[in-house]
């Protein structure tokens, strides 16, 4: 069966099918009824790499670790294992100086590719706890430098592209996104899980607000800090996309009509859909989304807050009040313990005590009963919430959208009006006898300190790069050589240097002067 517009064989359905059950079937022995016992042969073997062990082996070194089985129990496991397809035979030529251990070694045993996958997954998560798990952020950083690689080995067409390294720093960028995304993802379902318990109060609340205010700004921070330079990278990698596939290692196994599971960067389509991620594409970014999170689990915690702080209807948590009368419970004796719980449940005998001269029956006596006396009337935020507070409507929480999105807008027409001035500066080029607007002239002066001091301290050439703008200003020293540049409101005079302006693209991209 082919397919009719590439000509590529296709698997049918019922091939798809059968694979998938196939796979299926490799979980089983997490949930099978002797789980413990698969689970530990699955351990021995996966222990050490390449392992090809019989059943007697097997039983040995379970035995060692404290769990016991005999080797007929697993020999039956292991070709379990070997219907699920967790374990293969192995084909290793038996070497034994009797017939007796010829039986007992003959069938060996060593993991199938995807049983020891699943088997290593399995083991995370037996391992995992249930708090939260640290964001890897520092990994942002990694895959800029990463990508800075990349283009230095396929934008540099003067020196050969070495493959090993330039394969290295692309599975070293999509490793690194994988385990950020996954961290980071695990790390805000936790706080969801968290933030959404009605019990949450006192110490746990003040703990989790902490972690949340200063570790999620801290993620935040990393976030909005590189993701639009690997997002600015990455546009230039797609742009060379073909020069880095090309240059690519490839694993190829001619004949055995077997399929090469690639590393992952080794298509088009993953390079397009990790831009997307930094938010290259149409649809909403990863950071965007982040950001997102982040508001909520703010949102959810001020929920949180406003609950613990009102007293009304079923919102005030008494958890903390139970807990410390179980305890009292399990320290008290039985008397102890009934007079404890007649207080803490209004449990004493009904008896009518006189309140005041406000009473309309003052003649109801402590012998006359609640059931036979003229009823009183208890105010409701006594009756039903226990205290005489005035109680009245909360003002409602400030919605920050709307400041939000100004501020977001204010941030916009900044980047725009500082992308217009860089423009300018790279349609100029060399700035001597050069007339700025005063956007430009200022953005030049922000950046001329640094380039000044990096010059005066070297003697010798540097550049400062904006990755944002696409800017790279050069200044070189030339002694005698005055740059002059002219403005509305006057002029910039700088001796002894030559001042150009280029795109930091077309420029290879240069390096940054350290700040």
């Amino acid at each position: 069966m082919t397919d009719q517009e590439t000509g590529e064989p296709v698997a049918s359905d019922h091939r798809v099918a059968r694979d998938t059950s196939t796979q299926r079937a490799l979980f089983a022995y997490l949930t099978a009824e002797v789980a413990d016992d698969y689970i530990a042969i699955m351990r021995v073997i996966t222990g050490t790499l390449l392992a090809d062990l019989s059943a007697v082996e097997i039983a040995s070194q379970l035995a060692e670790q404290g769990t016991v089985l005999e080797p007929d129990t697993v020999e039956g496991r292991c070709r379990q294992l070997v219907e699920w397809g967790n374990l293969v035979r192995s084909v290793r030529e038996t070497r034994v100086p009797t017939v007796a251990a010829y039986h007992r070694s003959r069938s060996r045993y060593q993991v199938s590719k995807l049983g020891g996958r699943l088997h290593r997954e399995a083991e995370e998560i037996l391992r995992a706890v249930d708090g939260a798990r640290e964001v890897a952020r520092e990994l942002l950083a990694r895959i800029v430098d990463s990508l800075q690689q990349i283009l230095d080995q396929v934008a540099n067409t003067r020196r050969a592209v070495d493959s090993e390294a330039l394969a290295g720093a692309v599975t070293s960028v999509f490793t690194d996104h994988r385990v950020f995304t996954e961290s980071v993802t695990d790390f805000y379902a936790y706080l969801a899980g968290v933030l959404t318990r009605y019990d949450l109060a006192d110490q746990e609340y003040a703990q989790f607000k902490c972690l949340l205010l200063d570790y999620v700004d801290l993620i935040g921070a990393d976030v909005n800090r590189n993701a639009p330079l690997i997002r600015q990278r990455l546009l230039w990698v797609v742009e060379l996309i073909d020069s880095v596939l090309d240059n690519l290692p490839v694993l190829v196994i001619e004949g055995m009509g077997t399929d090469v599971e690639r590393l992952p960067g080794r298509t088009r389509d993953e390079w397009e859909q990790l831009a997307s991620w930094y938010g290259a594409g149409d649809t909403g970014s990863g950071p965007d989304q982040l950001r997102a999170a982040a508001r909520q689990a703010l949102g959810q915690l001020i929920t949180n807050a406003r609950r613990m702080l009102t007293a009304s209807g079923t919102g005030l948590s008494r958890r903390a009040d139970l807990l410390k009368l179980a305890g009292w419970f399990h320290t008290a004796d039985s008397e102890t313990g009934h007079r404890l719980y007649d207080a803490a449940f209004g449990a004493y005998p009904a008896r009518h005590l006189l309140i005041g001269p406000e009473e309309s029956d003052v003649a109801a006596g402590p012998t006359v009963s609640w059931w036979d006396a003229v009823p009183v009337d208890v105010p409701v935020s006594l009756r039903e919430r226990g205290d005489r507070s005035a109680r009245g409507r909360s003002s409602r929480v400030p919605d920050p959208g709307a400041d939000a999105q100004h501020l977001l807008e204010q941030a916009r027409r900044r980047n725009e009006a500082r992308r217009a001035a860089a423009a300018e500066l790279i349609a100029v080029g060399a700035l001597h006898r050069s007339r700025l607007s005063r956007a430009a002239r200022d953005l030049l002066l922000d950046k001329l300190s640094r380039l000044i001091a990096a010059v005066v301290a070297g003697g010798m050439a540097a550049e400062d790069s904006d990755a944002d703008l696409d800017l790279l200003l050069r200044m070189t020293p030339a002694r005698g050589q005055v740059t002059v540049v002219t403005g509305d409101d006057g002029t910039v005079t700088i001796h002894d240097v030559a001042l150009v302006a280029q795109r930091l693209h077309a420029a290879g991209g240069g390096l940054a002067v350290p700040a």
